[in-house]
């Protein structure tokens, strides 16, 4: 079974409860929603869901990964595809598929994303895309597996790396809540 906009709206719903002053941060996602906008869908131009994975090793290192076409370093996540039925299911199936860490050595941090991120994404002239929104629902896993097998047509690098890397000082405090 596909994701669903009801599993979408209750997991905005459920992060809202924990994370209520961030109700301004999901304007645009809760729009959506209001307009019955069919998140799980790519081609969805006003907006669609995304999925991440933010995965943190024992040591307290995190996986990022260089993409290749952003030219960015961004945790492992994506598009949702038919046969994810959760996000957090989306999430641990871009992270395999991106990095090649093995999922048996995954787990969740918690049921609920850590973290939802909305901004805007800019047309594509070359993949026919116009300007559009993401909702990037992330999701804190832990992990004692290790990088194995890089989806090189879309990720060139990925590394272990400190949290102190991270600019956005709101995500990390998102992310050690979910450690906790």
């Amino acid at each position: 079974m596909t994701i669903t906009a009801d599993h979408i709206r209750t997991t905005v719903d459920a992060y809202l409860d924990v994370h209520p002053g961030e109700k301004y941060l999901l304007a645009k996602a809760l729009e959506l929603l209001e307009q019955q906008a069919d998140l799980a869908s790519r081609s969805e131009w006003r907006g669609h869901a995304t999925a991440g994975a933010i995965v943190v090793r024992p040591d307290g290192r995190l996986l990022q990964i260089h993409h290749r076409a952003l030219d960015k370093w961004l945790f492992p996540g994506g598009h949702l595809e038919g046969q994810d039925t959760t996000l957090m299911a989306a999430a641990l199936r871009e992270l395999v598929e991106e990095t090649g860490v093995d999922p048996a050595l995954v787990t969740p941090a918690g049921e609920l994303p850590a973290h939802i991120d909305v901004h805007a994404i800019p047309a594509n002239p070359a993949k026919s895309e116009p300007d559009h929104w993401h909702i990037d629902f992330r999701f804190v896993f832990r992990t004692t597996g290790d990088i194995g097998r890089l989806q090189t047509e879309e990720v060139d690098e990925a590394f272990w790396r400190s949290p102190g890397v991270l600019t956005d000082h709101e995500l990390v405090r998102h992310i050690t809540a979910a450690l906790v």
